[in-house]
């Protein structure tokens, strides 16, 4: 997976000549989109937009129309996937430092995420991607790492086309729904107030949110990962969660960043996830306070929601399992409960060891 020895590969192309190339096509796009079902979203101004069976707000179905039609995925590419508020950050996290450890470094202080966000590590493909590009840590050459919320059935084509391997994480829904409201309210929105808990989890139950239906997003990258076990890499964050070793050292082996007996016995695979643990994280000064991402401030809607931006310190806010019964009422939990009993019943889903 060495960046150097790959020829004729379509690399991602300078900033300000993709800023331009999408701004040349926006209008088509918004053309487009003007022709879609639109529902009510989570904020008065910020409509849900219907595309592919999911929902999406419109600054982001710009960008994810743009990536269907220009990105150009490479063998060498590696894909960080998932729903919005499942894992995304630290699953970022853990491939980054996989793919980037360094054997002379014992404790991976050189590691960039002891001084960068994960997320501007490994870039959205239909958020901030092209934006990125300057960022020191990650170099037009060298970056094979890349993340998507988009449902796998609506990926660009040229992923599969490339063969290009990914990771999908999931998470008990449940969870998933807080943390997204709970995220949704630090937005620095001119979208008018976000909808109460009560409604927005409705909204939720009916598929009616950003990236939705979640269940069928789960489904679409479950499906896949039974057709092509062996480029899809599918996780369930709670397990993952719980011992995280056995599966950094099985994701680290499905990058093609196995780690040797040597690193083992050295302990870098402990070294790896410290580094990426959530307490870890949350203490890099580039995650404290209203520290943004200060490259594509006021430049994209990129990210987990495209419409307005958040703060680093945003995307850490408990990380914790079960986290839901702080909110959710039984009988809440029993709905959602049901609607993926029903959902993946007789797929093989729930028997599956994650």
């Amino acid at each position: 997976m060495d960046s150097e020895t790959v020829t004729n590969a379509t690399l991602p192309k300078h900033q300000d000549e993709t800023e331009r190339e999408f701004e040349k096509n926006q209008q088509r796009y918004q053309d487009l989109i003007a022709t879609f079902p639109h529902t009510q979203g989570w904020r008065p101004k910020a409509p849900l937009i219907g595309y592919g069976g999911h929902w999406i707000v419109k600054p982001l179905l710009e960008r994810w129309l743009h990536a269907r039609d220009v990105f150009q995925a490479r063998p060498i590419d590696f894909f960080v996937c998932s729903y919005p508020k499942s894992g995304t950050t630290w699953l970022k996290a853990l491939t980054f430092a996989i793919a980037n450890r360094s054997a002379s470094d014992s404790d991976q202080s050189s590691n960039p995420l002891k001084k960068c966000n994960p997320h501007e590590l490994v870039p959205f493909i239909e958020g901030e991607l092209s934006l990125f590009q300057q960022n020191d840590a990650v170099e037009d050459k060298g970056n094979t790492l890349f993340s998507t919320h988009i449902p796998h059935g609506l990926l660009p084509e040229s992923i599969s086309k490339a063969g290009s391997k990914m990771v999908y994480i999931w998470r008990d829904p449940k969870d998933t729904f807080v943390s997204m409201w709970n995220f949704f309210q630090k937005e620095r929105s001119d979208n008018g107030p976000l909808n109460s808990l009560e409604e927005s989890f409705d909204m939720f139950c009916r598929g009616h949110s950003l990236y939705g239906p979640y269940l069928d997003h789960v489904m679409s990258y479950w499906k896949a990962y039974q057709e092509k076990p062996d480029q899809v890499f599918f996780l369930k964050y709670e397990t993952i969660r719980a011992d995280p070793l056995p599966y950094v050292k099985r994701l680290a082996e499905f990058m093609g960043y196995g780690f040797t007996a040597e690193e083992e016995e050295k302990g870098v695979v402990e070294e790896v996830v410290n580094l990426c643990s959530f307490e870890s994280l949350k203490n890099v000064e580039a995650n404290k306070g209203e520290k943004d991402k200060e490259e594509i401030k006021g430049k994209v809607s990129g990210g987990d929601v495209p419409s307005k931006f958040y703060p680093n310190s945003a995307y850490f806010r408990k990380g914790k399992v079960g986290d839901w019964s702080n909110y959710l009422t039984p009988e809440m939990a029993a709905r959602i409960d049901g609607l993926m009993e029903e959902k993946f019943k007789g797929t093989g889903f729930f028997e599956y060891g994650n």
